[in-house]
């Protein structure tokens, strides 16, 4: 298990690296973490909802990701609210301490779903969440100590040096964790480093005097083109290419991870706006997912930015996703209160539809055409409430295939479009026709879009070979007692 001193320390791009190295090995190797929390999902092949750290995990072990990999979601819907995910169906939602007294009734589950895993895999690398040292969770724990406990498995502690703090970070974490737990941690990591390793050096020997733990090594800080849970990229605010697309910073704002295959075009800038100031004038805005959309739309309102949107819609291009499209249209309805307590609220009124949200979720894997063009093809899935229905000026954007049904909207001129379906940017082909219609507005020359998927396996590689060579391998190969 790899733990940490706290969140965004870096333990999720860890097991994806952990993941590749040991595939790369010739192991069959699976991620685990128990119990996430996180507002970027992915929905499974079979219509599971599962943290998207998972997936890119899962990726790098060579797997397809399935939901026994993150068998508990939590999806805050606000400071002290959740949406609870289930082996990939909504349990309910609650509050945080409804929540923390129920987790033990999930001890048993896991233990058996943990189990089956065993049988199956040569290795399990599992993730905890946040920090061992929240004493004040302990008690009930399911995701740190306490299911490294249940199922006997030796632990990493991981430290970002980034921060600053590190060695008072894992001294710290070690000090407030029992006799037992301490024992169970056989080494530590330091991550995110800037730096000669040389000036370190005294430092590592010291805190391994004062741990007795081994240092297993210092990972340094890298730039690569993965999506990292730990590191949201939701704050660069400056133009850097010759496109300019502007993202909504919403305040609950979810599946961020739809905008990563854009960041693989050489000649395009995203940045994250969150106020008027910010906007400026961008080739593109996009609205993204919320896991709260009704009270994202009131902070569109209450920043200005709302009507900032519907001035920008008169030279601008829009693309609404999920939740941003919901907010595109003339009103949503929430009949069952099952966002807030508000039954009705005004949209943006850019698309002519109406979105009323239903008590079950719609979870499921697509692949789609773009009606204008039936050679443009999409995949991804879909994750929402709300049931969006076009008026008599929108029309349907694309054609679901093998189901008899089309998704979003598209206004008369082209210009605003909405969509459920998620990760439509994954595929070149509505990328290349989205950014190429954007280049031959700036008279900027027409580009191929690259393949993602080919280079995330890259990607996935240099980052199994940064790890590898900045760990010692082979003592965590004695740490799982494997060789």
């Amino acid at each position: 298990m790899i733990q940490g001193t706290g969140s965004s320390v870096g333990k999720s791009i860890l097991v994806t690296a952990l993941c590749r190295i040991f595939k790369q090995d010739g192991y069959n190797v699976c991620p685990y973490k128990s119990q996430n929390m996180s507002l970027n999902s992915y929905i499974t092949l079979d219509g599971k909802e599962i943290g998207r750290a998972q997936v890119l995990q899962a990726y790098a072990a060579g797997l397809e990701p399935e939901v026994y990999m993150n068998p508990i979601l939590l999806k805050p819907t606000g400071d002290k609210d959740c949406q609870i995910i289930v082996n990939g169906e909504v349990y309910g939602n609650s509050t945080a301490m409804e929540y923390h007294e129920l987790k033990l009734e999930f001890m048993d589950m896991l233990k058996t779903q943990f189990g089956d895993l065993e049988k199956k895999f040569d290795i399990i690398i599992m993730e905890g969440a946040g920090s061992p040292a929240e004493i004040n969770l302990r008690d009930k724990d399911i995701v740190n100590m306490g299911m490294a406990e249940l199922i006997d498995a030796p632990v990493l502690l991981v430290g970002d040096i980034d921060k600053g703090g590190v060695f008072a970070s894992l001294c710290g974490t070690l000090m407030l964790i029992s006799d037992d737990e301490r024992k169970r941690v056989r080494g530590t990591i330091i991550n995110k480093f800037r730096g000669d390793v040389d000036i370190l050096k005294p430092g590592l020997d010291m805190l391994e005097e004062i741990t007795n733990k081994k240092c297993l090594g210092v990972v340094p800080c890298f730039n690569l083109l993965l999506e990292d849970e730990d590191r949201p990229a939701i704050i660069n605010k400056n133009i850097t290419n010759l496109i300019d697309i502007a993202v909504l910073r919403l305040p609950r704002i979810s599946n961020s991870t739809d905008l990563n295959a854009l960041k693989i075009e050489d000649d395009v800038s995203i940045r994250y706006i969150s106020s008027i100031r910010d906007f400026r004038n961008p080739d593109l805005l996009i609205i993204p997912g919320s896991k709260n959309t009704i009270e994202d739309l009131n902070y569109l309102k209450e920043s200005g930015l709302f009507d900032k949107i519907k001035e920008y819609k008169k030279t601008g291009q829009i693309i609404g996703i999920c939740g941003g499209y919901q907010m595109l249209g003339n009103s949503i309805i929430d009949p069952y209160n099952v966002e807030t307590k508000t039954l009705k609220i005004d949209g943006l009124g850019l698309l002519d539809i109406e979105t009323v949200f239903e008590t079950k979720k719609v979870t499921k894997r697509v692949e789609a055409n773009l009606i204008s063009d039936n050679n443009i093809s999409v995949y991804g899935y879909e994750i929402h409430m709300g049931v969006s229905t076009n008026g008599k000026s929108a029309n349907p954007l694309f054609n679901i295939n093998k189901e008899n049904y089309f998704d979003g909207s598209i206004n008369k001129n082209g210009s605003v479009l909405g969509t459920y379906i998620h990760g439509i940017f994954d595929k070149p082909d509505f990328r290349e026709f989205i950014l190429n219609k954007i280049r031959g507005k700036k008279g900027i020359e027409k580009k191929e879009s690259k393949d993602y998927e080919n280079l995330r396996e890259k990607e996935l590689d240099k980052l199994a070979d940064i790890v590898r060579t900045s760990l010692d391998i082979d003592e965590i190969y004695r740490i799982m007692e494997i060789k």
